[in-house]
C-alpha cells in the first residue's frame, strides 16, 4: 500500500505561482505519479503525469506553466504552478500506481491523495 499526501495548496491573485508538493509513504512500489484536479461542477481531469525516468505529459491547458519534478529516492513529487489563471481554481490531488501505462486517464492510477485546494481569484 501507497500513502499520498498533498500539501502546498491555497489562494492567489491571477498571475501569481504557487507549489504544491506530494510525500508518498508505504510498502508499495511507486511508478508513475501525476496530479489532477477537479472543480466544483466539473470532471476530474489530468494535469500533468511523471514516470520514474522523468518521462512528462501536460495537459494542454497547463503547458508551459506548470513544471512536474520528482525525487526518487525521497519518494517526493512537486507541482511548480506559474502565471496562475482563475479556471486553475479546483481541488488537486496527487496520485500514483505501482506499473503500467503512464499518461493523463486517471484509471491507470491506484493510489490517491486527499487533495489540497487551489483558489486562483481575478
Amino acid at each position: 500500500q501507497v500513502q499520498l499526501v498533498e500539501s502546498g495548496g491555497g489562494s492567489v491573485q491571477a498571475g501569481g505561482s504557487l507549489s504544491l508538493s506530494c510525500a508518498a509513504s508505504g510498502y508499495g512500489y511507486v511508478d508513475c505519479m501525476g496530479w489532477f484536479r477537479q472543480a466544483p461542477g466539473k470532471e476530474r481531469e489530468g494535469v500533468v503525469s511523471i514516470t520514474r525516468g522523468g518521462r512528462t505529459a501536460y495537459a494542454e491547458s497547463v503547458q508551459g506553466r506548470f513544471a512536474i519534478s520528482r525525487d526518487n529516492a525521497k519518494n517526493t513529487l512537486t507541482l511548480q504552478m506559474n502565471s496562475l489563471k482563475t479556471e486553475d481554481t479546483a481541488m488537486y490531488y496527487c496520485a500514483a500506481n505501482s506499473g503500467g501505462h503512464c499518461n493523463l486517464a486517471s484509471f491507470l492510477f491506484t493510489y490517491w491523495g486527499q487533495g489540497t485546494q487551489v483558489t486562483v481569484s481575478a
